[in-house]
């Protein structure tokens, strides 16, 4: 153990938390869904609570539908599935970090599907 102990144990069960409830699992799940299921024009919120979902939930908002190679030589690249109504992520306030301290690690991602 390096640095400070109470807090490689907090990370380690974190770890061990993430990988027994499988929750990278059901927020790619969640994504696949949303992507199928919201209509045009329909906005998809997400709130991340450390680094790992919000890779996953970023990448997702920026993905590109797969075209044909003819569709790609006339109009390039594949079309976005969302464009982003929020250029970063909302974090907590100050003062709402005084009265939540835990709400320090939150990130709320905003897309809308095209």
């Amino acid at each position: 153990i390096r640095g400070e102990k109470d807090r490689y144990l907090a990370q380690l069960f974190q770890a061990l938390r993430i990988e027994v409830n499988d929750e990278l699992g059901a927020i790619k799940q969640l994504l696949i869904a949303a992507e199928r299921f919201l209509a045009p024009g329909g906005r998809l919120s997400v709130i991340s609570f450390h680094s790992l979902e919000d890779r996953l939930i970023k990448k997702a908002m920026k993905a590109t539908i797969e075209v044909s190679e003819a569709h790609q030589k006339i109009y390039g690249a594949g079309k976005e599935v969302y464009r982003s109504i929020t250029r970063k992520p909302i974090t907590a306030s100050d003062e709402e970090l005084k009265r939540n301290p835990r709400a320090r690690s939150a990130k709320l991602r905003i897309a809308e599907k095209r």
